[in-house]
């Protein structure tokens, strides 16, 4: 018999991603440090599991345990272990938009499926919650693919072989790349933005993105910026995408002007990322992608991070 749990109550923190990292559609993703979810999970005398409160969502989100990333996240946990019984209630703090492109259905799912299973034990490795939060994801947008929820929960740059079989590789991160993420204020659906895309690729483009992926890569694992900087292209999804985000291209070209390695979208948007060498260059290129926003009376966030390697975590 396994001993019992010594916590009473545990608080984690998932954070945001930036899914595709542009040439590599569902099948590339990587973490930031904010912002992100958090999820608080406490044992109950009251049998099952329960959803208690959720802020920051102005309502929208249901407390439903099976209508709810978060909760069916750690109902499919626990069922898996035969502990669907056992009394707990949950907390959900929404610290990031809705429909950002920074994988905010991800982070709920994967904070969900980690603060029960630290709750109970920590029985699973992190590795081994991977399907429960793939599950939680699912269910908000019908969609089965790892580039959000693998970086949520591991952490780093994460491939993904197969998301089928879930099978998934996570990359060595250069020691100075840097994110900078803005986020301008409207809302873009990820069933949208899979709808605009082509149902049949030309092999020439195929060809190129293939070979952007694999250059992207090996650009990351051999530390060499230059071909990092010659690989971030996307020749499918973003110029469809594009056309939903307000001045995209003016704001790829400020992004490239003041050093960025490569510039694209994030997930389904519309937020936009890129990749720079160096915190100071990320500053720069945020700030002036921000002011394109700005200048046409457009709200946006800027969220400049390392590559966030530490993914989903316990917080005091």
């Amino acid at each position: 018999m396994s001993p019992a749990p010594t916590l009473k109550e545990v608080r984690v923190f998932a954070p945001a991603t930036v899914a595709n990292v542009a040439c590599g559609y569902d099948v590339l993703g990587f973490a930031i440090d904010a912002p992100g979810d958090e999820v608080v999970a406490r044992f109950s005398d009251k049998p099952g599991l329960r959803i208690t409160e959720i802020t920051g969502d102005d309502g929208k989100l249901p407390k439903s345990v099976e209508g709810n990333t978060a909760g069916v996240a750690a109902l499919d946990l626990l069922r898996h272990l035969g502990m669907q019984d056992r009394g707990i209630e949950m907390e959900i703090h929404k610290k990031m938009p809705f429909g950002s492109g920074l994988g905010s259905s991800a982070a709920s799912a994967v904070a969900g499926a980690y603060a029960v299973n630290k709750l109970i034990g920590e029985p699973l490795s992190k590795k081994q919650l991977l399907p429960f939060a793939m599950a939680g994801e699912a269910s908000a947008d019908g969609a089965y693919h790892a580039d959000n929820v693998g970086p949520s929960l591991l952490g780093g740059i994460v491939f993904i072989r197969s998301n089928e079989e879930l099978d998934i590789a996570q990359l060595p991160v250069p020691k100075n790349l840097w994110a900078a993420v803005v986020h301008p204020d409207i809302e873009i659906l990820t069933k949208v933005a899979r709808e605009i895309l082509p149902t049949t690729i030309p092999i020439e483009n195929a060809t190129q993105q293939i070979g952007n992926l694999g250059g992207l890569i090996c650009g990351i694992i051999q530390e060499d910026y230059g071909m990092i900087s010659r690989s971030i292209h996307d020749v499918i999804a973003e110029p469809q995408r594009q056309k939903l985000i307000p001045e995209f291209y003016k704001a790829k070209r400020a992004a490239l002007a003041n050093g960025a390695l490569g510039f694209s979208i994030s997930g389904a948007g519309p937020s936009v990322f890129a990749l720079c060498e160096g915190e100071e260059i990320a500053n720069k290129v945020a700030a002036a992608v921000s002011k394109v926003f700005s200048d046409i009376n457009l709200e946006n966030q800027m969220h400049v991070s390392p590559i966030n390697q530490n993914g989903v975590h316990v917080i005091s």
